[in-house]
């Protein structure tokens, strides 16, 4: 399925300390008209998914007429991609179903208020993202949370899933901080080490596997195979849809292609790994502080193709 990426904008009611995009807040959003020829021409070139992003898309006045206007061009999912506050008002979350969202991925990053508003630095921004996807299940939506993996909440990374298995949340990912933007500016306030993060990761995922899940509900991104052996079938980057990115100064065709030329990188020793072929390697910020060191390739017989890391039920799944 191709994905269109929408970003409407970098305005935004939270100032996440991560932030890849909070060194942009002030440069101005999208006008509706600008964004509506953008998902008329991608809706006609074949893309079926789209996702609204930013910024933060559900504070902007004419958000539900856009979500209904991707309605009328027959996108088949519809997501936005939140930090989840808005949600928390019933009246805001019934409109944006109506007008024909039915998929919401809210970005929460702690298991409790402390943690969670450590990173967003917005006061009684976790209660109203923990509300508001009460609010979307109770509403029977597909609700698809998203966890930014920093300094400040690594350790609690089995808290957070046990809390996201009580909401009943329907998939879950926790995403390495990417060090670009406010994330950069706060580099060793914000980016923990690989190797101390790994353990974490590994206690969260044996924890979900004990929620009743679809073959690709609980995905780790932006953490090479080297950290994730015994949990290959996990790595989020086996099952992302070609995706169309607009809104910005540029337009990116294939995400995919960028994220291996331009944002990532391995080092010389990586080719001795048998995920050489399908591993995309850390953000490239990271070892240009920490280095390598980390890094050790994993023996064994070269793996050729994304296919052969993930079991059988999840082969239809894998891009």
């Amino acid at each position: 399925m191709k994905r269109l990426d929408l970003k409407v904008g970098f305005s935004c009611n939270s100032r996440c300390v991560f932030c890849a995009q909070g060194h942009r807040r002030n440069q101005g959003d999208n006008s509706t008209e600008e964004l509506k020829e953008e998902m008329k021409e991608s809706r006609e070139d074949g893309a079926e998914m789209i996702t609204f992003t930013g910024g933060e898309p559900t504070i902007r006045d004419d958000i539900i007429d856009l979500v209904a206007y991707a309605d009328d061009l027959g996108y088949d999912i519809i997501q936005i991609q939140s930090n989840g506050r808005m949600f928390s008002y019933m009246e805001f979350s019934k409109k944006i179903v109506e007008a024909g969202a039915n998929e919401f991925s809210p970005a929460i990053h702690g298991h409790k208020p402390e943690v969670h508003e450590a990173g967003t630095r917005a006061e009684g921004s976790w209660k109203q993202c923990y509300q508001g996807i009460k609010n979307l299940k109770e509403l029977d939506q597909y609700v698809i949370t998203n966890t930014v993996v920093t300094k400040i909440n690594y350790e609690y990374l089995p808290e957070i899933t046990k809390m996201l298995m009580d909401l009943e949340v329907d998939q879950f990912q926790f995403a390495f901080v990417h060090p670009v933007g406010w994330a950069d500016e706060n580099f060793y306030e914000v980016v923990p080490k690989k190797s101390k993060v790994e353990p974490y990761v590994h206690e969260a995922l044996d924890l979900a596997e004990e929620h009743p899940h679809e073959p690709n509900n609980i995905m780790v991104e932006a953490f090479p195979y080297c950290f994730m052996q015994g949990y290959e079938e996990y790595v989020s980057q086996l099952y992302m849809p070609d995706t169309e990115i607009k809104g910005q100064e540029h337009v990116i065709e294939d995400h995919e292609e960028v994220r291996k030329e331009w944002d990532k990188a391995k080092a010389g020793k990586c080719r001795e790994c048998k995920y050489f072929e399908i591993c995309e390697g850390p953000w490239k910020e990271y070892p240009r502080e920490y280095g390598f060191d980390e890094f050790e390739p994993v023996e064994g017989e070269r793996i050729e193709s994304k296919e052969e890391v993930v079991p059988e039920e999840k082969k239809e799944l894998v891009h």
